[in-house]
């Protein structure tokens, strides 16, 4: 080992205790002497160590549920542009109908020494206690768009849910609603547990009765049917709003399809926002009022993290929230009292 080690050192220009510093991965060395000694372990035939591995061809899997939902696909294909731009080759793994789930995908990509990985609307707990240990012992970089759920230590990029529905909140408010639900995901999803945040809090700041916003509330799935479903409850008797705020533009069109079914119409009787701004919403019936997430700049910035990470440098629990934007058309519409 030490003549391997003093080779290393002889062929980097470095002393041995240097060599050793760097196998340690330790902070006080300069990017550009860690590169050296890297590049001597290449050369002269020897395995770098796991953190350092640059992965087979510089190949990074994209883990994303499934490709249903229109806004998966419109990062995946950011986050690719981003990847290649970099020399890196970005490879889609997604959960399928008969059963191939997020770890099977994990395991493939670490037979194949993949350099990163980014999860987008996913979770890194999805790869299981047993690859996710495996991934933080093998130094893989990781990246996490919009996270289903907490992942503290992990480099985090994701639209900011609470100023979503503050600027929904608004814009209803500014034409007279007072009576407004919300559909959102499962209990514990991330992204909805945030809107939920922001949506009590200005309960709070509005004077209504503490708890009253629990029936105003439906946590679902995000399917077109869960949407009509959860819609078809706030539309009940006793409940009734005026309008509706959907954690997802499919929930939203579900919205729509509820109020119709029930003879309502849609903004005259209820208003519905959805989230996204998911491609064809501008040709919906109506359109769809809908928040749009700035998926280049968060693909850019996931793209860039991972790259960061793979440079050697730590970024391990940053998160950056990127600010949406509201996009009104013609699903909204002034309250009838």
């Amino acid at each position: 080992m030490a003549t391997k080690l003093s080779a290393v050192a002889s062929f980097a220009g470095v002393s041995l205790a240097t060599v050793r510093r760097v196998l340690n991965d330790h902070p006080s060395i300069a990017q550009e002497t860690r590169d050296r000694v890297l590049t001597a372990l290449d050369v002269l035939g020897h395995e770098r160590p796991a953190k350092f591995r640059r992965g087979r061809a510089g190949l990074v899997g994209l883990v994303v549920p499934d490709l249903q939902n229109p806004i998966f696909p419109a990062f995946v294909e950011s986050v690719s542009a981003g990847l290649v731009k970099q020399g890196l080759m970005p490879v889609l793994c997604t959960r399928t109908a008969d059963g191939v789930s997020e770890a099977n995908y994990i395991k493939l990509l670490m037979d194949h020494d993949v350099a990163g990985i980014i999860f987008i609307g996913s979770s890194y707990a999805d790869a299981g206690p047993e690859y996710s240990r495996e991934l933080r012992e093998r130094g893989i970089p990781i990246v996490l768009i919009n996270e289903a759920d907490s992942n503290e230590g992990i480099r985090r990029v994701s639209v900011d849910d609470a100023a979503a529905v503050d600027q929904a909140l608004d814009h209803l408010a500014s034409l007279g609603h007072t009576r407004i639900g919300m559909v959102l995901g499962p209990v514990g999803h991330i992204p909805s547990a945030r809107k939920l945040g922001a949506y009590v809090a200005h309960c709070e700041r509005n004077g209504v009765e503490p708890g009253a916003w629990r029936d105003l509330v439906v946590h679902t799935g995000f399917s077109i049917e869960d949407g009509r479903a959860a819609t078809t409850r706030l539309l009940a008797p006793g409940v009734i709003c005026t309008a509706l705020i959907c954690a997802s533009d499919a929930l939203a069109l579900g919205a729509v399809r509820a109020a119709h079914r029930l003879g309502l119409n849609v903004p005259g009787d209820l208003s519905v926002i959805g989230f996204d701004d998911s491609p064809y919403m501008i040709a919906t019936d109506p359109p769809l009022t809908t928040i749009r997430q700035p998926v280049r700049a968060i693909a850019a910035a996931a793209a860039e993290a991972l790259k960061t990470q793979m440079g050697g440098h730590a970024v391990l629990g940053e998160e950056t929230l990127y600010e949406p934007e509201l996009i009104v058309r013609a699903s909204t519409g002034p309250v009838r009292h």
